[in-house]
C-alpha cells in the first residue's frame, strides 16, 4: 500500500498551509489533561456532547490517532474535483483536489502531520471500518447505511438540490427524458461499487442491467466506448468529465435526501470527531472550502490522472 506524506502535497500549490510539526502529546493522554468528566455508563451520544463543548486547544492533548503524531487519511483518487492526480510538466503525478487540500488544513489545525493512503473506494470504507485510518475524505455523503462503520462530520459542502445526476452520451440523451426511462431491461447502467450512486441505480433503474465498476474512470471509459448506456454520478464529477469529454451529457437530476459532503471519522473516537468538526467549521467560515473547490475544478481541466499509481509511483495504463 502506497503512502503519501504531506511533503508531496505541498508541491500542488492548493493553498493549504499544512504544518509538518508533530504533537508530542498526540496518540496518548497527558497526565495533566483528562477526558471530559462523564458517567462511564452514560450513552455514547452524551459523552460526545462533552467533547463538542471543548475548544481545539483542549482537544489536542486528547487526540488518539492510528499513527502517533499523524493524521492518516484514506481517499480514492478517481473522483475529480474531489481527489485526483495532476500530471506535472516532467510527467510526475501529484495528488490534488478539494478533499486533499481540506485534509491538509484539518491536519494543520490539529497540529498533526498528514499521511494520505490512496486506495480504491471499497478500500476507503474498509480501512475506516477496520480502524486502520483516522479519517476518510472521498466525496462522502452521510449515507445512513455507512453510519455503522464510521462517524460523519458536519458537512463541508452543502450540496444544491441537483448534487447527483444521470449521464449518457450526447447522441443518446433523447432516450432518457425521465428517470423512469432508465428502468428498462435493454439498458446497461453503470455506477461505482459501494457508492450512493449504486444505490440510486438500484432505486431508479432496478429492471436495467446494473454494471458496478470499481473506479469512476472505468465507468466513463465504458460509457465512451458504448458499453454502457448511461450511469449515475455525482454532479461535480460529471461536470468535470463533461469539460474533458463534451460528448458526455448530464441529462437528469437524481433526487436525494443527502444534506452535503462530509468526512468520515473512525468510530469510537469522539475527541477526534469533535476536533475535525472544529477544523471543518473553521475552513468553511473562512471560505477556504469554496477556494479549494474552485482551484480543483480548474486543475481538473488540465492534464490529470484518475486511479491508483503503480508500486513505482507512476500512472497505470
Amino acid at each position: 500500500m502506497k503512502y503519501l506524506t504531506v511533503k508531496k502535497i505541498l508541491a500542488l500549490g492548493l493553498g493549504a498551509a499544512v504544518s509538518l510539526s508533530l504533537l508530542t502529546s498526540c496518540g496518548g493522554q497527558s497526565q495533566e489533561t483528562t477526558a471530559p468528566s462523564a458517567d462511564p455508563t452514560a450513552p455514547v451520544a452524551e459523552v460526545e456532547k462533552e467533547y463538542d463543548k471543548m475548544t481545539i486547544e483542549e482537544l489536542k492533548p486528547l487526540l488518539q490517532t492510528v499513527n502517533e503524531g499523524k493524521l492518516t487519511m484514506v481517499t480514492s483518487p478517481d473522483f475529480a474535483p474531489a481527489e485526483f492526480y495532476v500530471i506535472g510538466e516532467d510527467g510526475t503525478p501529484s495528488l490534488a483536489g478539494m478533499d486533499v487540500a481540506l485534509a491538509g488544513y484539518i491536519a494543520d489545525y490539529l497540529d498533526l502531520e498528514l499521511e494520505i493512503v490512496p486506495i480504491d473506494f471499497d478500500g476507503v470504507l474498509m480501512e475506516i471500518q477496520n480502524k486502520a485510518a483516522d479519517i476518510a475524505l472521498a466525496g462522502l455523503a452521510a449515507d445512513p447505511k455507512r453510519m455503522g462503520i464510521m462517524d460523519f462530520t458536519v458537512p463541508y459542502e452543502v450540496d444544491p438540490e441537483s448534487n447527483q445526476c444521470f449521464i449518457c452520451l450526447e447522441e443518446n440523451k433523447g432516450s432518457f427524458p425521465t428517470l423512469e426511462a432508465t428502468n428498462d431491461p435493454q439498458y446497461q447502467i453503470g455506477a461505482q461499487i459501494g457508492s450512493i450512486q449504486s444505490d440510486f441505480a438500484d432505486q431508479f433503474s432496478p429492471n436495467a442491467e446494473i454494471i458496478q465498476l470499481g473506479k469512476v474512470t472505468d465507468i466513463v471509459s465504458e460509457l465512451l466506448s458504448g458499453k454502457l448506456d448511461g450511469a449515475y454520478m455525482a454532479m461535480d464529477t460529471a461536470e468535470a468529465y463533461h469539460s474533458t469529454y463534451p460528448q458526455i451529457a448530464i441529462v437528469l437530476d437524481v433526487p436525494n435526501d443527502f444534506a452535503g459532503t462530509c468526512a468520515g471519522v473512525v468510530k469510537d473516537n469522539p475527541a477526534l470527531l469533535a476536533a475535525v468538526n472544529l477544523a471543518i467549521e473553521s475552513a468553511v467560515d473562512q471560505g477556504l472550502v469554496a477556494q479549494y473547490k474552485e482551484e480543483a475544478m480548474e486543475q481538473a481541466t488540465g492534464n490529470i490522472y484518475e486511479g491508483l499509481l503503480d508500486e513505482q509511483g507512476n500512472t497505470q495504463g
